[in-house]
């Protein structure tokens, strides 16, 4: 049979693209816009300290739980009908988020967003099949979106902190709302329908069961993170990995299942998502001590250290080309690999920073950790996108973008207790006699700094030192632990993914895909 290349994608395709991106900058940058604003937002609201954390936390936890339904959504009633509707439902919240006048309002408006991100995540991400089908051209593509989700997180702080400035804090919502304008009135001329040929019933009991699973399985993992063990948050743990299990079982006997368990088996498409959940570990995991030592041991302003958080984008910019190239010459799980061991000597650069280090050698050890990882991503979502059907691609997307919130929540968790316990312990032996808040001194670097502001000899210079030693001490061991899981995915991706990229293509040269069936379901594989 002779090798019938793929439609190359012209302008009009890239244009849709670019599109695309807008939302996604925007559902990412609102995970982390409210960073800064939230002392704002608690002086005009007056929340109370639980409803400050919902707040917060509302917009991750709707996003998390809905990703997978709203992906097996897409398939069913066509993803550009989703991202319309996800960006009117996105705008609307963000007017509702952004004129809410007591602290429930804003939760709910939060929530609404949550629900609006979730509609557009996975469908932009599953367009990219339908809009590239040239193996390369996708694979930039994916390159793209990857990286646009990745610097969307760290500009969140920015653009709050600028927005903050010069505006109330409603206009870090009202900033999305022209480019849901854009969105709506350009995508139903450059993007084209899609929706599966099959029709498929939506089984809402699945959506539910997967909205549960996620949501107390995230919200079990950050509150003990935050606070410690505590009943409550293991049992939502317990009931949320149940409520998974009894989700995996009804799939299994749905003629139209919400995940395709026989393809998230698949090397090709399991091997990627397992590979994007150990790379959010890491970086999840690591940001929340970062964020803290460049604002509060270093002692840079919330907006400076925003600023400076966006160095290591420098990194992305040089290694997602350069991955993408070399994944042309040889086999991408090695490519993987690599990155995955750059990120790992990233974060054991970052075991040697000490409380008075140059910024620019703590900068230097982000950029090296950063950029390896997004060069793991980047290939990592490419081959999982390409090895999914056309006509699931929305809920393998969605797949993948809820292994990576799963992964990020597991850092959060592992990573914060290993620099939680390092400073209580160290703070024990250094903390002077006499300190008021000892306890609050023992526990966190930011009780350390409250309690010094009220010391007026000192003594307030030596609690500062020792919660400063303590903290970068734990983000030193914090970073070891990275660095063991960044290893071990390196050898994952060299063992199980090796060949993974490139097995398929002697079998169907046309098309670079190989043809199974489930049932009497086709299912499409590409490379």
């Amino acid at each position: 049979m002779e090798n019938t290349p793929h439609p190359r994608a012209g302008r009009k395709e890239w244009t849709a693209l670019g599109v695309l991106m807008l939302p996604l900058l925007l559902v990412s940058m609102d995970v982390s816009v409210l960073y800064f604003a939230i002392p704002y937002v608690s002086q005009d609201l007056e929340p109370s300290a639980t409803q400050q954390l919902w707040i917060l936390d509302m917009y991750g936890f709707v996003l998390a739980g809905l990703l997978i339904s709203m992906g097996a959504l897409g398939d069913r009633i066509g993803r550009r009908g989703l991202v319309l509707a996800g960006a009117v439902l996105f705008g609307a919240a963000s007017v509702a988020a952004a004129y809410a006048h007591t602290a429930e309002l804003l939760i709910f408006a939060r929530a609404l967003l949550g629900l609006g991100g979730a509609a557009l995540m996975p469908s932009t991400l599953a367009l990219i099949r339908n809009l590239f089908h040239d193996e390369k051209q996708r694979g930039k593509a994916v390159t793209l979106w990857t990286a646009v989700m990745t610097m969307g997180i760290s500009l969140g702080p920015v653009v709050s902190g600028l927005l903050l400035e010069h505006f109330w804090w409603g206009a870090v919502f009202l900033i999305n709302l022209p480019a849901m304008v854009l969105l709506l009135v350009l995508v139903p001329f450059l993007v084209p329908e899609f929706t599966s040929p099959k029709r498929e019933r939506f089984d809402l009991p699945s959506s539910v069961l997967s909205l549960g699973a996620v949501l107390l399985f995230i919200y079990g993992v950050k509150e003990v993170a935050r606070h410690g063990y505590e009943p409550l948050p293991v049992l939502a743990i317990g009931a949320g990995l149940v409520l998974g299990l009894v989700f995996v079982r009804r799939q299994k006997h749905l003629a139209h299942p919400m995940i395709d368990l026989e393809l998230l088996g698949r090397r090709t498409f399991g091997g990627p998502v397992f590979a994007n959940l150990l790379a959010m570990f890491a970086t999840v995991g690591m940001a929340v001590f970062l964020t803290q030592y460049l604002q509060s041991v270093l002692g840079l302003s919330p907006f400076t250290a925003a600023l400076w958080s966006l160095v290591p984008t420098a990194g992305v910019a040089v290694m997602a080309p350069a991955g993408a190239v070399l994944a042309r010459r040889v086999d991408r799980a090695y490519v993987m690999g690599g990155g995955f061991l750059l990120s790992a000597c990233g974060f054991l650069w970052l075991t040697q920073v000490r409380p008075d280090s140059a910024l620019w050698f703590t900068l230097a050890g982000v950029s090296l950790y950063v950029g390896g990882l997004v060069a793991a991503m980047i290939l990592a979502n490419e081959l999982a996108l390409g090895a999914a059907p056309p006509e699931r691609a929305g809920s393998a997307a969605a797949v993948l973008e809820s292994g990576q919130e799963l992964g990020g929540a597991l850092g959060m968790a592992i990573l914060g207790s290993i620099g939680a316990a390092v400073y209580t312990r160290d703070m024990a032996g250094a903390l002077p006699s006499g300190v008021p808040q000892a306890e609050a001194v023992r526990e966190t670097l930011g009780g350390a700094t409250a309690a010094a502001a009220q010391l007026t000899d000192g003594s307030a210079d030596a609690v500062l030192a020792a919660a400063r030693d303590a903290f970068t001490h734990g983000m030193n061991l914090a970073a070891v632990g990275a660095a063991v899981v960044m290893a071990g995915a390196a050898l994952f991706s060299f063992t199980w993914l090796r060949g993974a990229g490139t097995t398929t293509r002697a079998a169907d040269p046309s098309a670079g895909l190989a043809i199974t069936t489930r049932g009497s379901r086709a299912a499409t594989r590409a490379r």
